[in-house]
């Protein structure tokens, strides 16, 4: 009898106990806005990204979770009637961070957009046994046969993770644990499921107009991190100027990333390099001085932060 593989990252159907099951063996870790598993090293920013994490263990699949829980916080007992020194634990806490203007800290917090909503499969496309809805929430898999009267129910929005407790942005329900949010039913019922999407015309490419950015710096330098996953590194083009940056990048999945990335400050062109990985283009920017950069583009808001990395900036 077939059984569906519970550990995480695998989810995979088996009949044979013995196969091997590729794995993450550890909890998921979120923190600081940043998600990753316990048991490796790579940490990311979104929710895709997260799921795509390559697992990190092999083993022997199962129907049983054994994921141990989560690490708690252990706090002190305090007996009743015992007196709390507050003074020498107001000592021991660290400084209020600074208050962020109204308007400052509404953007900071709002909601993303949701994507738009994904079309239907393309009615000539071929369909695999064993392929997944792409939808998020709804999890099921095609077998095969006629398609008549089916239903998926899925979350059209973005994965929201705010102070410990996880949901959807198209819907108000919240929980706790991971695991819970994993199996949450969804809030929209399209009449099919979504296993390939829309076909694309030979030859044909997607222009992707932004990208997701970060970067840390030094009093050096300024590494700035873009994300596009698959990019072709054969075909990549990066220009450094002293002011920006002409970046043309191809993805092997036929996507375009094709722009003039504007900078907050100059760089020396010559002593800047990059570099490709599996997610994102990651470039090293040397500075033209020592000036702290508070934010990565020139026409990126302000945050109202005050950073300061080397030398400050001349008036």
């Amino acid at each position: 009898m077939a059984k569906k593989c519970v550990h995480k990252g695998c989810g995979k159907t088996y009949e044979n106990e013995d196969d091997e099951c590729v794995y993450h063996p550890g909890p998921p870790v979120f923190h600081e806005g940043q998600k990753g598993w316990k048991c490796c090293k790579p940490r990311v920013l979104t929710f895709d990204e997260f799921l795509a994490i390559e697992p990190c263990t092999k083993g022997k699949h199962s129907d049983i979770d054994d994921t141990p829980e989560p690490e708690k916080v252990e706090t002190p007992d305090v007996p009743n009637g015992t007196s709390v020194n507050l003074g020498s634990m107001s000592e021991s806490l660290p400084a209020p961070a600074p208050r962020l203007p109204a308007a400052q800290a509404a953007q900071r917090t709002a909601t993303p957009a949701p994507p738009p909503e994904s079309e239907d499969d393309d009615p000539n496309a071929t369909l695999k046994e064993g392929m997944t809805c792409r939808r998020k929430g709804c999890g099921a898999t095609f077998e095969g046969g006629n398609r008549e009267g089916e239903k998926c129910v899925h979350h059209p929005g973005v994965p929201i993770f705010h102070e410990g407790s996880k949901g959807y942005s198209c819907c108000k329900r919240r929980v706790l644990e991971f695991d819970q949010f994993m199996t949450m039913e969804g809030c929209k019922t399209k009449d099919r499921h979504l296993f390939v999407g829309k076909a694309k015309k030979e030859g044909e490419e997607e222009k992707v107009d932004t990208v997701r950015h970060d970067f840390y710096q030094t009093a050096a330098t300024v590494t700035a991190s873009l994300y596009l996953k698959k990019i072709d590194k054969a075909n990549v083009i990066v220009d450094f100027q002293p002011d920006h940056v002409n970046l043309d990048l191809r993805t092997s999945d036929s996507k375009r990333y094709n722009t003039k990335f504007p900078l907050f400050a100059g760089i020396k062109p010559e002593e800047s390099k990059f570099r490709i990985l599996g997610t994102k283009l990651e470039m090293t920017l040397a500075k033209a001085d020592g000036a702290s950069w508070p934010v990565l583009r020139s026409d990126d808001k302000l945050t109202g932060e005050m950073i300061q990395v080397g030398r400050a900036g001349r008036a």
